[in-house]
């Protein structure tokens, strides 16, 4: 079945188009890419495409197959992400931790992170394995936090032994002898 065309709808809808400005939006949008095109022709005159990183080389995966997750893996590998199994993980901040708890300052906040670390190390076990086995064993909180206090009292001390002390400023106040 063909449409026909009918006159008295079509001034209807040109009507309405001209009341509300739809057929002018419509006409600039038609328009845009000439006055995008012109745009781009005058920056290129101007000269500021020239000297721009990557030209004259290819457009790096331009020809590869579609991928809809090329953002992610880009994003990846720009920030350095490592996505490790669950256990390989744990074992790496188990390892880590002792130099972790050595940047804190306050035996509560030792406290929390080994008892954090802890509560992750038992729900993994709980979990599917889902790479290698889990050999990370959960912290005990007292000792961790007994060897954290000794290695921070060696700290102190090595700094105070040294650092020579400052020779004492005789006070306004004070005779001379």
């Amino acid at each position: 079945m063909s449409e026909e065309r009918d006159p008295q709808r079509e001034r209807q809808l040109h009507d309405r188009d001209m009341r509300t400005g739809k057929g002018a939006a419509a006409a600039r949008i038609a328009q845009q890419h000439k006055w995008v095109e012109e745009q781009v022709s005058r920056a290129i005159d101007r000269g500021e495409f020239d000297d721009l990183p990557g030209a004259g080389k290819p457009i790096e995966g331009l020809g590869d197959q579609h991928d809809p997750d090329w953002w992610l893996k880009k994003l990846v590998e720009r920030e350095k992400i490592a996505v490790l199994p669950l256990s390989v993980e744990l074992r790496k901040e188990d390892a880590e931790l002792d130099d972790r708890l050595d940047t804190v300052g306050f035996e509560a906040e030792v406290v929390r992170i080994v008892t954090d670390f802890n509560e992750r190390v038992i729900a993994a076990r709980y979990r599917p394995p889902e790479g290698p086995p889990l050999i990370t064993m959960p912290r005990d909180v007292d000792e961790t936090v007994a060897a954290w206090a000794e290695r921070r009292a060696a700290r102190r001390a090595a700094v105070q032994d040294s650092v020579e002390p400052a020779p004492r400023r005789r006070r306004w106040w004070q005779r001379r002898a």
